[in-house]
């Protein structure tokens, strides 16, 4: 008869194997502590060095710049006011198009999935697409970043695998009852298929929220560009911590640098994003899984 050892304390491998996660975490979250710590710090201290784990000299001008700056402030708004449009508009169309193709029965449904897969891996390239941008009259206008976002084939497919795993005899006895697709759709698909919308809707807010290259590419207007646009913009024109941003009235330039400004405005960028996340989390397993094993 075999015997087994009792189990004891933590062996030398479970020890390394913790010290070495310690390490990876640590790696992963100080460029984002010392993000924090810089623009709290007073940016004429900061230029001597030495601020490592906390503030040294405690100030809030760089955030006060960062509020009180307009072109930052409408940004912001740009940023908000796409993120949520975008979103919205982006799950609700990919959701109806993606119950349409669950259903197997339509013509051509084949062809058209086929016909999107290959779009997953081939693209027409930057320059025809700018012109199409420019030719449309999209660009320098909002609705650039919403009207080419409103559909994204790999989310469909999600959509498609959960919309097939749902019971048949649901739309049935809807039809039975005189509803036709489009108030089935409304009245029951959407309210059932809340945790994967809210996927889909993760995937969308975040892309929309950190997406710079769209505001980089077709928009020339100061006032329609996105928070990441402009504090790229920042990043790409400053001259590291010589350099002295602009400031608004009542803040010297001895106060603030652009360096101190530039950390300010990427912990009020990710700030927003970081904090939605951890309650969406649940949502995002619970779709992903059910759109994965479903269907």
């Amino acid at each position: 008869m075999t015997k087994y050892k009792k189990l004891g304390g933590p062996t030398i491998g479970d020890t390394l194997l913790t010290l070495l996660m310690i390490l990876i975490c640590f790696l992963a979250l100080y460029p984002v502590w010392y993000t924090v710590i810089v623009s709290f710090n007073d940016s004429m201290d900061t230029l001597r060095g030495g601020v490592y784990l906390f503030p040294r000299k405690f100030t809030l001008e760089s955030y006060k710049t960062v509020f009180q700056d307009k072109t930052i402030s409408q940004a912001f708004l740009i940023t908000v006011l796409r993120t949520l449009i975008g979103t919205v508009t982006s799950v609700l169309f990919t959701a109806m198009v993606g119950y349409a193709f669950s259903k197997t029965y339509i013509k051509g449904n084949k062809f058209y999935m086929v016909f999107g897969t290959i779009t997953m891996f081939f693209g027409g390239g930057l320059i025809p697409y700018f012109v199409l941008i420019k030719n449309i009259g999209l660009y320098d206008n909002f609705w650039v970043y919403i009207i080419p976002s409103l559909f994204n084939f790999y989310n469909m497919i999600i959509f498609i695998s959960f919309f097939r795993g749902m019971p048949a005899g649901l739309e049935e006895s809807a039809k039975l009852d005189g509803a036709n697709d489009l108030l089935i759709f409304v009245k029951i698909i959407i309210p059932l298929s809340m945790p994967v919308m809210a996927t889909i809707a993760l995937f969308n807010g975040v892309w929309h929220w950190n997406d710079y290259f769209t505001g980089v590419m077709y928009i020339n207007k100061s006032e329609l560009q996105p928070i990441q646009t402009f504090l790229y913009r920042i990043i790409a024109s400053a001259s590291a911590s010589k350099a002295v941003v602009a400031m608004p009235a009542g803040i010297s330039a001895q106060q603030v640098s652009s360096q101190s400004v530039r950390l300010a405005t990427m912990v009020v960028t990710t700030f927003p994003i970081m904090c939605i996340y951890p309650f969406m989390q649940k949502y995002f397993v619970k779709g992903m899984l059910i759109g994965s094993i479903k269907g």
